[in-house]
This record gives C-alpha cells, sequence and structure tokens, in this order.
C-alpha cells in the first residue's frame, strides 16, 4: 500500500510541476529542458518493459490462447475508442457528424482512449504484492496485445491523415520482426541482469530509436520521420534474455527507484493546459468547429469520457468463463489506467494541428484516469484477495 500512495503522489507531483515549471522556468528554459525530460522518460519505461518482458512467460504449445487473448484485448481497446469517437461526434455541430473530415479528426483524437499503460499497471501491480496472481499474469497479456493493437491501428489512423508514406511500412516491418524474434528467440539469450546493466541495455535502446527518429526527421521532414515507440523493442528484449531468478535487494530497491521517476516523468510530460485558451488553439481542423466551452462544460465532459472509456475496457468480463466473475472484474478494472501511449496519441495529434476544446477533454481524461490509477490498484487487489479468499 505504501508504494501504490507513493506512485500517485509523484505521479501528482509531476502533474504540478508540468503547470509551474513552464512559467517559473520560462517558456524558452522549458522547452530547451523538455526534451531531456522526455528522454529519461523513456529510459524509464524502457527499463520498465525490459523486466516486464524478462518475467513474461509464453507456452508455445498453447498458441491458439494467445490468439484468443489478442482479439480479446484488440476488442477491449476497440470498444472504449468507437464509444469515445462517437461521443465527440454528437458533440459537433449537426452539419459537421456526416462530414469525413471530422470523422477521419475524431478517429484519430479519440484512440487516446484505447491503450492500457502497460508500464504503470505492472509497476503498481507488483507492488500491490500480486504477481502471482491470476489477475496479473493475465492482464500483463491483454495489456501489452492492446498497446500493440494501438500502435498497429495507428498506422492506418496516419495513413487517412497524411496519405500512405513507406515510412510507415518500416514501422509494420519493425513491429513484426520483433515479434517474430520474441516468438523465436524467447527465454534464450544469456545477458547480464543487474539492475545497472538493463538500465544501460534501456538507455541504448531509446538512444538508437530517437537517433533513427532524429536523424529521418532532418532527412524527411517532421511529418515523414520514422517513429517506433521504445514499448514493443524493450519489452521483446527482455522476453529474449534467458530468465535469472534470483533478484538482489540492489536490484529491487533500484526498480522502485525507476518506477517512481517515471511516474513523475509522465506526470511531468502533460502539456499546459492551466490558463490555456483551448478554443484559440483550434486552428483550422474541423474538430475545432465544436465552438468555445466553459471549463465546467469541459469538466463534464471529462467526467462522461472517462466513464465511457472504463465502460469499455470492461469487455473481459465476458470471457475467461472458466474463473469467477470477482476475478473477471479485477481484471477488467486493471485495464483502466491509462498513461505514456495515451498521450503520445494526444501529441500526435497536436502535430497533425487538431487542436480545441476536444483535445483539452481528451488530455484531461487522461490525467483523471492517471490520478485515479492508485485507487483502481487498490480495487483490483481487493477482489483479487477476496477471489483467493472465496477458493479456500
Amino acid at each position: 500500500m505504501k508504494k501504490i500512495i507513493l506512485f500517485s503522489v509523484f505521479l501528482l507531483l509531476g502533474l504540478a510541476g508540468s503547470q509551474v515549471f513552464p512559467i517559473l522556468l520560462g517558456a524558452e528554459i522549458h522547452a530547451h529542458l523538455k526534451p531531456f525530460f522526455d528522454v529519461m522518460l523513456y529510459i524509464c519505461l524502457a527499463f520498465i518493459m525490459i523486466n516486464v518482458g524478462r518475467e513474461f512467460e509464453l507456452d508455445k504449445t498453447k498458441w491458439k490462447s494467445y490468439t484468443e487473448d489478442y482479439f480479446i484485448a484488440m476488442a477491449t481497446a476497440a470498444v472504449p475508442w468507437l464509444l469515445i469517437c462517437g461521443y465527440f461526434i454528437l458533440l459537433m455541430p449537426a452539419e459537421y457528424r456526416t462530414d469525413w473530415g471530422a470523422w477521419k479528426e475524431t478517429l484519430l483524437l479519440s484512440r487516446f482512449a484505447a491503450p492500457t499503460s502497460a508500464g504503470i499497471l505492472f509497476t503498481m501491480l507488483a507492488a500491490a504484492g500480486l504477481k502471482k496472481s491470476w489477475v496479473y499474469q493475465k492482464t500483463r497479456v491483454l495489456a501489452i496485445f492492446d498497446d500493440l493493437d494501438t500502435i498497429l491501428l495507428m498506422i492506418p489512423l496516419q495513413v487517412l491523415m497524411i496519405g500512405m508514406k513507406w515510412q510507415l511500412g518500416v514501422v509494420v516491418l519493425f513491429v513484426f520482426l520483433c515479434l517474430y524474434l520474441g516468438w523465436t528467440r524467447l527465454n534464450s539469450i544469456r545477458m547480464i541482469q543487474h539492475w545497472s546493466a538493463i538500465l544501460g541495455y534501456a538507455t541504448t535502446l531509446v538512444f538508437i530509436f530517437q537517433g533513427v527518429y532524429v536523424i529521418t526527421k532532418e532527412i524527411f521532414g517532421p511529418d515523414s520521420a520514422i517513429h517506433i515507440e521504445i514499448l514493443l523493442p524493450a519489452f521483446v528484449l527482455g522476453m529474449m534474455m534467458k530468465t535469472k531468478e534470483h533478484h538482489t535487494r540492489a536490484d529491487e530497491n533500484a526498480s522502485s527507484v525507476i518506477s517512481y521517476m517515471f511516474m513523475f516523468l509522465v506526470g511531468l510530460s502533460a502539456p499546459l493546459f492551466v490558463g490555456v485558451d483551448f478554443g484559440a488553439t483550434a486552428g483550422n481542423c474541423v474538430i475545432g468547429q465544436v465552438g468555445d466551452m466553459t471549463w465546467g462544460e469541459i469538466a463534464g465532459h471529462v467526467l462522461v469520457t472517462t466513464a465511457l472509456s472504463n465502460i469499455g475496457k470492461l469487455l473481459p468480463l465476458f470471457f475467461y468463463r472458466d474463473r469467477s466473475l470477482t476475478e473477471r472484474l479485477a481484471l477488467s478494472i486493471g485495464m483502466f489506467t491509462r498513461g505514456e501511449v495515451g498521450a503520445g496519441i494526444v501529441f500526435i495529434a497536436l502535430g497533425y494541428g487538431l487542436g480545441g476544446p476536444l483535445l483539452a477533454i481528451s488530455l484531461l481524461t487522461i490525467l483523471t484516469n492517471l490520478i485515479l490509477t492508485g485507487f483502481f490498484v487498490v480495487i483490483v487487489k481487493a477482489l483479487t484477495m477476496k477471489a483467493d479468499a472465496a477458493k479456500h
């Protein structure tokens, strides 16, 4: 419980910092520091995902069950996405509800609701002492698969926005190469697994893929750069490591510190939303035609979108019928957590010039779910313990 509270505290400190630092430091200094904070965030995320991959177990003789898991995860990602998309369309003026431009932009922006935050979720469930439970093991599979589905589906959504480009094909090929290596080389490569070595692997991966992005951005321009999310390659690297069963106290302490730093940096990465005129940020995008909203109206829509996105994540309740309803509910609530991947989609939307109140609602919905993460994990732990007690 202490760790869960600390995770929430560091997250809230980061969120406060994201709103205060630009004012205290000045826009120019903050703009120079932001890339450093982003790199640190990616390194912490890569460290967490390598460790998740190290603990990931697959029985290749039961590959059909993983196919089922993938389709459940895909549906669990699709339902909240489509619910939010439909809600955003209803907020548009009537004459824009049949406009393809409005649908295209809302399909992209509302995708923020799809992915479960794997890094945050695994860290907090482990801190709650649930690593041995069925809920943790199954959540680990579904969260990875729904993040993977989000990454894959972003490619056709980006094609809708900018047209087909060969760079997107490179990303698809890389994703399938990662999946192939993870499956064929599972738990087979001997590597040093001290916490400092894993931090080194994480740093190397981040600099490689950030380097690819920076170089291709310089050559082809910002809209045609090759951007590969660190989540999947870091996870696959962990999968390929021959698992070391023994963890020292130093390894555990370092992992906790890096996880706290990750939570702080996730909060710190939030764009400025206090004192911002979101109506003025709408630009020429179609969804900007939704019009100005007061903060009270935005808050109401945030509550609705938060509820819709989490209702959509309850889909696992209807599957895994060999497990109790309590376990399935715990699994579904565990999928409520949002974070780095969903925020990444909002940043992509910003890059395409999307703005206005719907962008504010999307961002604040992610932040609301982030703040509630500790509460969700407490519920998951209580339900899991209740299910275990019922079995005995």
